[in-house]
């Protein structure tokens, strides 16, 4: 069965809100199977608008991907997140 990504890039604007996201995100991931691939780090913008962070999370499908995306769990989080920056966060099916 095919992967399932969340391939996010962000530009935050309330470093104080997005850490206290980042501090609750990596629990509800695991809980679904998750792993992080990508985390920030450096990144060289090629083409398209630049967003100074990308995240790339693992599931093991994509309907577990979207099982964690739309989960209670994840709920406050990713407020927290919404609130605390701007950017595209796309599920996509990999190998």
């Amino acid at each position: 069965m095919p992967a399932g990504y969340i391939i996010a890039q962000i530009d935050v604007s309330d470093a104080s809100a997005f850490e206290e996201y980042r501090k609750q995100v990596p629990g509800t991931i695991a809980q679904y199977g998750g792993e992080y691939i990508v985390r920030g780090g450096k990144q060289e913008d090629l083409e398209g608008t630049p967003n100074p962070r990308t995240v790339v999370v693992r599931f093991d499908s994509f309907d577990r991907d979207r099982e964690w995306y739309f989960s209670s769990e994840y709920e406050k989080p990713k407020a927290l997140r919404q609130a605390a920056s701007t950017g595209n966060a796309v599920l996509v099916e990999g190998v």
